[in-house]
Order: structure tokens, then C-alpha cells, then sequence
């Protein structure tokens, strides 16, 4: 699907690594290229032309994400380095105002390190509890195991909508409807669902949510932090100095920006927001129902083939997404993916920054194939052709 937009496929290579990050279309590189050759100016700091082109193309890339995931409002976009700075931020700018000693936030074992680490600092340094939502047999969070991990002291539950390892699809809705009666905030990491699949934060009224640009076809460098207006309005920033203030004459009468600004502290990564905009105006065209279909057709193509192979053991067999994780008995991940590289083929492997999960399925490390739109069923077809020849794996291995 679209592989002629993606000028490195004109090479010998087959990617599977799009979990960690994808590659880029020219349109994308294309505009970012315009920005440095044709109009380069820093944002809200101009008054002549190239300046003001500037802040167009910028504020267009806001309300690009605003209509790409169905904010209200435009100022709940604000752009952040990616999912790992919106989810620090929201941790130290809001929650740590928040929240007591005796308060608990929820996670699963599944999370990402940056959907743990820092809940892990705000136990550290307030004596929050952190707990953990069960899995199920698949390794899934259900409705009915996040009901039973309430208690009176939670305060927030923290959880991707995609996993990065056994990518399941949270029932994200119905976590948000029963935790708001509780009087519970929720937190979503959606950098491996945004890509992937349709986004209306209104519908699934989630209080934060977090994703990255360059795992959906936009450059490295940038991602968008989402909140509900209100709660935003609360989140102190935790970056202070140019463009976000309106004075600071005294300690006492520093005085901040509205919404978005105050969050930007400094020199945005203008060029990352404006291919960030390009990147979802491709991807809309292409159409997120589209993608997501086509990479369930894809997932199913391989699940099929590894099934038949009694050397590979599947991690994930009934995962929703396009991530298939698997070892080769006998061999670790890390030799696997080398051995694999040879053959220009790329795949992640080893625990993929979510260290916890080995208490849930047994193994730490994994090979890890995530699949994107310009993936095929001739590249999945070559794969499993080599993975299917253990002595052929071992053989190289010396």
C-alpha cells in the first residue's frame, strides 16, 4: 500500500520494525525541506512574511492534529518532543499537584517504560502507590480485571490503547466511562494506536492522551500531548522561559501565556510539527479505516505461516494489532534479528522498553515483527522463509 511514496523501499530491504519508529514518505521530507530552503523563520517571534508563513504552517499543523484525533478545541493540541515528554509532563505539571500519599495509580505490566517510569518518580517522591491492573490468559486488559483493581485511593489509571509487545486494543471507552464515576482520571498512551487506528478523544472521552510523529509517518522529534481543556488549564508548565510568558519583571509577577503557548516553552521543533501535519494529511488520505484493515489482513497472512512452524513459539497469537512477537526455541532474540539483517530484513527484539511484561508471559526478551501500511505478503512470504530453517539460523549464528 503505497510503497511508491517511500523513497528508502528503493533499496533491498524489508522493514518490520515500525513499532519503534516507521519510515517516511516524501511528501513529509519534502515539506520539511521547504521550511529549511524556502521560508526558515522561528514561530511567534516575527513580523515580516517568512515569519508569519512560518506560524501559519505551525498553527495549520495544530489544527491537522485537532481534527485528526476530534479535540474540541484547538488549544488542547500541544506539541511535546513526542509520547514520552506529554507523559512526563502530565505526570510533574499536573499529577504531582494532585495527588496524596495515600492515592494509587493503576498500570498494567504491559506498559511501556515511558507509561511506568514516571509514576514510578511520583511513588518515589510522594508515596503514591503504584498497582497493577491484571491481565488476562491472552495477556489483555479487560473491563471487568480494571473493575476489580479499583479501589477508594485510585486516582488515575495510566494505560496504552495499543501495547508495544502483545498489542491488544484496550476497551479505552468503557474504562474512561466507569473510571469517571469513580471519580478517576485516565491517561492514555496511544503512541502505537495513533498510527494505526481511528482516534476521537471526544467519543472515548479520555481526560490525557499522548502519541509520537514518528511513528505515523512524521518526523522524530515531535508528538502532541491532549487533555480535556479544563484539566490543561491546570497543568503547570514544566519548561519556563522564551514564548511562553507575557512578563516576569519579579519573582512575584511572572505572568504566563494562554493554551497552547504556555506549554512550548522556547524554540519549537517547527520543522517536526509542520511534517507532522504533512505526515496526517497523508495518512488521512490513504484513510485510517483503510490502514487499519489492510494491516489485520497483513497480521493474519503471518500468524498463519509462523503457526505451521514448530520452532517458533508466538507470544501474541491473539493480539488485535499489527505487532507479532515470537522466539525461536532454543535461540535468543537478539541472534535471530542479526541473522536476519543479513538478509536486509529488520526486526526489533529484546524486552522493547517494557520490562515488567516477563512477569505476564514467562520470557523477558522477544522478536518483535510490527507492521506497517507499506508492508506486503511477498515481504511476510521471505520472512518466514528464512525462519522456517532452524539448522539454517544456527549454522549462521557461528
Amino acid at each position: 500500500m503505497n510503497r511508491e511514496d517511500f523513497p528508502i523501499l528503493n533499496q533491498d530491504l524489508i522493514y518490520f520494525d515500525n513499532g519503534a519508529t516507521t519510515l517516511k514518505p516524501k511528501c513529509v521530507v519534502d515539506k520539511i525541506v521547504d521550511y529549511y530552503t524556502k521560508y526558515t523563520a522561528n514561530a511567534h517571534r516575527g513580523d515580516y512574511a517568512n515569519s508569519i508563513k512560518v506560524d501559519m504552517e505551525y498553527e495549520g499543523a495544530r489544527n491537522i492534529v485537532q481534527d485528526f484525533i476530534n479535540a474540541k478545541h484547538r488549544e488542547e493540541i500541544v506539541f511535546t518532543s513526542g509520547a514520552t515528554q506529554g507523559l512526563n509532563m502530565i505526570a510533574n505539571g499536573f499529577f504531582w499537584n494532585l495527588l496524596e500519599a495515600s492515592d494509587e495509580i493503576l498500570i498494567t505490566k504491559s506498559e511501556h517504560a515511558s507509561n511506568v517510569m514516571p509514576w514510578f518518580n511520583l511513588a518515589n517522591d510522594l508515596g503514591v502507590k503504584i498497582n497493577y491492573i491484571p491481565l488476562d490468559e491472552n495477556h489483555y486488559v479487560t473491563l471487568d480485571n480494571v473493575k476489580k483493581s479499583i479501589t477508594s485511593n485510585t486516582k488515575v489509571i495510566a494505560i496504552s490503547q495499543i501495547t508495544n509487545v502483545i498489542g491488544d486494543i484496550r476497551p479505552i471507552k468503557e474504562i474512561c466511562e466507569f473510571a469517571h464515576q469513580n471519580n478517576i482520571f485516565v491517561v492514555v498512551d496511544a503512541a502505537q494506536s495513533a498510527p494505526h487506528i481511528k482516534i476521537d478523544v471526544q467519543d472515548l472521552d479520555v481526560d490525557f492522551l499522548v502519541f509520537s510523529g514518528h511513528k505515523m509517518c512524521g518526523p522524530t522529534g515531535i508528538g502532541v500531548l491532549y487533555a480535556k481543556i479544563e484539566l490543561l488549564e491546570n497543568l503547570e508548565p514544566i519548561n519556563l522561559g522564551g514564548g511562553m510568558n507575557e512578563s516576569f519583571e519579579t519573582p512575584e509577577t511572572m505572568v504566563y501565556k494562554n493554551l497552547p503557548t504556555r506549554l512550548e516553552a522556547g524554540t519549537p521543533n517547527i520543522a517536526g510539527a509542520i511534517g507532522l501535519g504533512e505526515a496526517i494529511k497523508f495518512l488521512n488520505k490513504i484513510g485510517m479505516d483503510n490502514i487499519t484493515s489492510y494491516e489485520k489482513e497483513l497480521r493474519k497472512y503471518l500468524i498463519d505461516k509462523l503457526i505451521d512452524i514448530k520452532h517458533i513459539d508466538i507470544i501474541d497469537l491473539e493480539g488485535d494489532a499489527s505487532i507479532v512477537a515470537f522466539n525461536v526455541d532454543g535461540i535468543f532474540s537478539q541472534d535471530v534479528a542479526v541473522y536476519l539483517d543479513k538478509y536486509n530484513i529488520c526486526v526489533r527484539a529484546g524486552n522493547h522498553c517494557a520490562k515488567n511484561l516477563k512477569d505476564e508471559v514467562g520470557v523477558k526478551n522477544t522478536v518483535r515483527i510490527s507492521l506497517y501500511l507499506y508492508n506486503t505478503k511477498d515481504e511476510i512470504d521471505r520472512l518466514v522463509e528464512l525462519l522456517s530453517d532452524k539448522e539454517k539460523i544456527l549454522k549462521e549464528m557461528i
